[in-house]
């Protein structure tokens, strides 16, 4: 059983000059010491690209992604240890349980809390876990006593949608569902949200309640250009073509002004399979907005793909990797590699 270093146990010294991963990782954890994050991150990554499986390695960027609130970004990693290590890192569950709490997802950080207790009842972390889940069942007690860890309702809603926009983009479908059913119970005006509750509800097999949603929604309201891609890509699944076509030769002619909605209906046609209508909508998206959405990367490399061949895709895929990690899970679940 393998655990991981606390931050005082991490070598000061660098060893012989040389160009392996351990090389890099060294002056890696110099520049995380010096909280020159943004070098430490590049250190990391260029060890990581020598031993891409290093369980040593993936930790140490995940402590730096914590330190910089990129809960979600830390957690992948810590799962990515998890799921490729030999021997089981226990101490990812303690820092996963952390990450979770920053999130406000008390359960699952409970959850991970007690998975490292159970795997390492007497492991290095065991005191700060058992104050961890302490705390934690404080919280979910009656978090609305605790002033201290009670948020506005602005906190609560940015909390529930990026958590939404985290598993969507992911496509962990029953997660996802779970926050947008809490999401529009607590924000019922947040319309986005029930769109993408219909979309979730499709990918999770609920085909004809996701259609009705929609149509019902598009009845009440025709221009709803949410109601149209869905249906649109709803419609293009079910092999319905004679409904899909013609609502993708409207959006073939609508340009949204915001990028959100830019992009979603560039994923919605290349779904669809119209590659060279993707492709021109995926190219005119600025590049400095794109780099946050795994979406982006994955549907933009399945056009070309179909359009261009393999090689082109895997530009676009591998230069996603770095910073979405996990869309080796999602390219090998589409059978695209």
């Amino acid at each position: 059983m393998r655990t991981m270093f606390r931050e005082t146990d991490i070598p000061n010294k660098v060893a012989t000059f040389r160009h392996d991963g351990d090389f890099y990782f060294t002056y890696g954890v110099k520049a995380f010491k010096r909280k020159d994050f943004q070098k430490a991150e590049k250190w990391f990554h260029k060890a990581l690209d020598m031993d891409p499986n290093n369980a040593l390695y993936l930790c140490q960027l995940s402590v730096l992604y914590t330190e910089l609130h990129q809960y979600h970004r830390a957690n992948d990693l810590l799962q990515q240890v998890i799921d490729t290590s030999e021997e089981p890192y226990v101490d990812c569950y303690y820092l996963m349980a952390n990450n979770y709490a920053h999130l406000g997802l008390f359960y699952e950080a409970k959850k991970s809390a007690e998975t490292y207790l159970e795997l390492d009842p007497n492991g290095d972390f065991k005191q700060e876990t058992d104050e961890l889940i302490v705390m934690l069942d404080q919280v979910m007690v009656d978090d609305a006593e605790d002033d201290e860890l009670t948020f506005d309702a602005e906190d609560e809603f940015m909390l529930y949608q990026e958590t939404a926009f985290y598993h969507l983009e992911h496509e962990e479908w029953e997660e996802a569902l779970t926050v947008l059913e809490e999401l529009i119970e607590t924000f019922p005006e947040y319309l986005p949200a029930k769109h993408e509750y219909a979309y979730t509800l499709f990918q999770l097999g609920s085909t004809e309640d996701a259609i009705q949603y929609e149509e019902t929604w598009l009845d009440q309201d025709p221009d709803s250009l949410s109601s149209r891609m869905n249906l649109t890509y709803f419609y293009d699944q079910i092999g319905r073509t004679d409904l899909s076509e013609p609502l993708l030769e409207q959006l073939k002619h609508v340009y949204p002004t915001y990028f959100e909605k830019q992009l979603k209906l560039a994923v919605t046609i290349a779904q669809v399979n119209d590659h060279a209508e993707a492709i021109k909508r995926f190219r005119k998206l600025k590049s400095d907005q794109v780099t946050n959405y795994l979406s982006y990367y994955l549907w933009f490399g399945y056009a070309l793909r179909a359009y261009y061949g393999q090689d082109n895709a895997n530009v676009v895929w591998n230069a996603a990797k770095e910073q979405h990690p996990t869309i080796e899970r999602l390219l090998h679940a589409h059978g695209w590699v």
